[in-house]
Formats: structure tokens, C-alpha cells, sequence
């Protein structure tokens, strides 16, 4: 797989996606993360990206040609399977989705900043709009960095066992259950006895049980 994330901050971008399970899956050959700074086709002597709107509304917005030239230079390398727009009026990201795009071979995110991107990009250029949340942020760079980390940790050998993504929040459109490690007793605080029984069906049966509880208080939504 290959991530080619278009940004006017790469700073954002490097430490989150050259470390812990992301690091490895790049190490390993698994996915290539190339990180674009926008401004190699800003305008002018200042390689300007961005500009006051139409309208006079306040804040700046990007401008369609700096973005449309790094779009088209790298359409022109390869064929890409989504060109995905970081919005706060995207669909919602979920378990959904990330499992729907770690089956994809190239992806390019591009990163809002300031006010938002000219709307020819999203009319013309975009093919697919995603929101992490009901909020905004400064820009699209930390977004882009929960999407790919979602994506990447679904590769098959991104875990060292790959059965551990399957058991996650969401995957069966329930939360996890609750986990335990060693010691078994600490503080008077204990691990369910059924954990620790070995009995494979039991622990599947409470672990079952746990999640569709945790759901109930927690993300009831979720059984809709």
C-alpha cells in the first residue's frame, strides 16, 4: 500500500507516522507513507497556497491551482484508488471505513488548513470526504494521521499477531471487552476467575457477554 499525504505543515505528520506499529509496517515493506509539502507549488516568490475568500469572509483558504498541480503530478505516476479530503463535513470515520480502505493500493490524503480548501478542488479533484469527529481542529494534518494509522495496523503483518485486530472495538460493531494482565490479584483487586480458568469457551462465552454489557452502558448507539 502507499499513503501520499499533501500538507502546508509536514512537521505534523513525521514523528506520529515514523513510529511504534506504523514505523514497523514501513520498515517492513508493508506501506510506503510519502508526506508532500504544498507549498512546492505555491504561487509566486512567497510559493503562496492560500489567499482570502470570495465573499469576504475571514479566514485564508487554499488555493486550487497549488494543489491541483501536486494532485496531477502524482496522478500522473500512478493510479490512485481514493483522493480523500480531510473535512469536519466528511462522513464519519469508523472501524467501517478503515477496514474498507486498508484493501486499497494507493491513497492520497489531502490536508485542509486555515479555512478550508477552494470548493473547485472538492467539486473536481476529491473523491471522498472524511470526518474523524463533530469538531474542528487547526487542520487536517492530525486527522490524516488517525486515518492512516487505522488503515496501516489492519495490514496483514503490521501486528505481530494479526488475530489481535480482530478483536478490537468496532470490528463486530461492539466495543472490546474488558482486559487483564499479570499479576492476578493486586491491591485486593482480582481477575475474573473465568479468565483465568482456560477453558477457551467459557472465556469466549464472558468475553461475548462483557461487550455487548459495555456497549449497552457505554456506546448504545452501537446496538441500533
Amino acid at each position: 500500500m502507499r499513503i501520499d499525504i499533501i500538507t502546508v505543515v509536514p512537521e505534523l505528520l513525521e514523528s506520529p507516522l515514523s513510529h511504534s506499529i506504523v514505523g514497523r509496517a514501513i520498515k517492513k515493506g508493508l506501506v510506503e507513507i510519502h508526506i508532500h509539502h504544498l507549498r512546492k507549488y505555491g504561487i509566486g516568490s512567497r510559493q503562496s497556497v492560500d489567499d482570502y475568500s470570495y465573499g469576504g469572509d475571514a479566514g485564508m483558504v487554499l488555493m486550487v491551482e497549488p494543489v491541483y498541480r501536486m494532485i496531477e503530478e502524482l496522478r500522473a505516476e500512478r493510479t490512485y484508488d481514493e483522493i480523500i479530503y480531510m473535512s469536519p463535513d466528511g462522513e464519519i470515520f469508523d472501524q467501517g471505513i478503515a477496514n474498507e480502505l486498508s484493501l486499497k493500493e494507493n491513497i492520497i490524503l489531502l490536508c485542509g488548513h486555515y479555512k478550508g480548501i477552494d470548493e473547485r478542488i472538492r467539486e473536481h479533484l476529491v473523491t471522498r470526504e472524511i470526518s474523524v469527529g463533530n469538531f474542528v481542529v487547526s487542520g487536517g494534518e492530525i486527522p490524516a494521521a488517525l486515518v492512516a494509522d487505522a488503515i496501516i495496523r489492519l495490514l496483514p503483518g503490521a501486528l505481530s499477531d494479526e488475530t489481535s485486530a480482530l478483536s478490537d472495538s468496532f470490528q463486530e460493531g461492539l466495543v472490546a471487552p474488558p482486559v487483564y494482565t499479570r499479576p492476578a490479584e493486586f491491591n485486593g483487586w482480582k481477575v475474573p476467575d473465568v479468565l483465568l480458568s482456560g477453558n477457551p469457551k467459557l472465556i469466549r462465552a464472558w468475553q461475548d457477554e462483557e461487550a455487548l454489557r459495555r456497549t449497552r452502558e457505554r456506546r448504545p448507539e452501537l446496538l441500533k
